[in-house]
C-alpha cells in the first residue's frame, strides 16, 4: 500500500479505526470523514505516530445531510487528485424513527445514501486498479425493499430498517460494479461480522442493553476488519468486483441482493433524491 490514498468513513471507532491504522501500517496514506473533532484529531495523531511523514488527513461532516455528504464530496475531491481506495464504512442503527433535514429516514440516508453520493462524487478520482469497498451486513437477510415506503413511514423497526439498509449496500455495489464494468475500478461489499464496538450504543434502554449483553459473545473490532483490509489491499481480488464477501471469501448474498432490477430502480430513486445525475 505505499503510496496509495485510502478514503475511509466510520474511522474513528470499530472496524473502521482498525482498518484505518492496518492500511496505514502497511504504507497507505489515510485520508478520513469523522464527525466528533475530538476523536477526529485523536484518530488522526494516532496514525501519524503508525505511519508519519505521509500527510494523512481528517475532514469533518455529518453524513447523514446530502449537502454535507456533497459537500464533504467536493472538498476531497479538490485535495486529492488521485484516490486508489475509497472504504464507504460508516453507519448506525437507531430504535425509534428519525427523519433528517433533507426528510429522509435516518437510517437510509446514513447507511446508504453517504455511500452512494460520496462515491458519485469521488470515483471521477480513481483509476484503474481503483478500488471501492463497503461495509454491508448478514443482517440484509430476510429484508426487502418496498420501493413505496423506502423512508420506512408505514411501520418501524430498528432492526428491520437496518437490515433493509444492508440490503441497499449490496444492491448498489452490484449496479456500482456494472456501471464501472471495463474502467478497472472494482467495487466490492462485505459482512464484517457481529462485531462489538461502539455500534448501536446511542440509542440507550433495552437495545443497547441487549446488543451490550450480545457483544459478550462477539468478534473484537480486529477480527471484524479483516474482510476490510483483505478487500482494500490483497492482490487477490485486484479483478475481482462485484461481489459480497464474509471472511475474506466470496459468499451468496440473498435472492433479494442479487436482483438487478431492483439494483438500478435503486440507484435511479437515490440520484433523485441526491440531485445527481443517474
Amino acid at each position: 500500500m505505499n503510496g496509495k490514498t485510502v478514503v475511509i468513513t466510520g474511522a474513528t471507532s470499530g472496524i473502521g479505526e482498525v482498518a484505518a491504522d492496518r492500511l496505514a501500517a502497511k504504507g497507505a496514506r489515510i485520508v478520513f470523514i469523522a464527525r466528533d473533532k475530538a476523536r477526529g484529531e485523536a484518530t488522526l495523531k494516532h496514525l501519524n505516530a503508525v505511519a508519519p511523514g505521509v500527510a494523512h488527513a481528517v475532514h469533518y461532516a455529518d453524513l447523514s445531510r446530502l449537502a454535507e455528504m456533497k459537500r464533504i464530496g467536493a472538498e476531497i475531491a479538490a485535495a486529492e487528485p488521485h484516490i486508489d481506495v475509497l472504504i464507504n464504512n460508516a453507519g448506525a442503527a437507531f430504535t425509534r424513527r428519525e427523519v433528517t433535514e433533507d426528510g429522509l429516514e435516518m437510517t437510509f440516508a446514513l447507511n446508504h445514501m453517504s455511500y452512494f453520493v460520496l462515491t458519485d462524487f469521488l470515483r471521477a478520482r480513481m483509476g484503474a486498479g481503483g478500488r471501492i469497498v463497503s461495509t454491508a451486513s448478514d443482517a440484509h437477510r430476510g429484508a426487502r425493499l418496498d420501493f413505496d415506503d423506502l423512508q420506512s413511514e408505514k411501520k418501524y423497526s430498528g432492526f428491520a430498517v437496518y437490515g433493509r439498509s444492508k440490503l441497499c449496500n449490496i444492491l448498489f455495489t452490484r449496479e456500482l460494479a456494472r456501471r464501472l464494468s471495463g474502467s478497472g475500478i472494482t467495487a466490492n461489499c462485505l459482512h464484517p461480522g457481529f462485531v462489538a464496538t461502539r455500534f448501536g450504543a446511542a440509542n440507550g434502554g433495552l437495545f443497547a442493553f441487549a446488543l451490550g449483553l450480545a457483544k459478550n459473545f462477539a468478534l473484537s473490532p480486529e477480527q471484524g476488519a479483516q474482510t476490510i483490509i483483505y478487500l482494500a489491499s490483497s492482490p487477490e481480488v485486484e479483478n475481482t468486483s462485484g461481489l459480497y464477501f464474509a471472511k475474506s471469501k466470496p459468499e451468496s448474498p440473498t435472492a433479494a441482493a442479487q436482483n438487478d432490477a431492483d439494483a438500478k430502480r435503486l440507484w435511479a430513486i437515490s440520484a433523485k433524491i441526491a440531485g445527481l445525475a443517474a
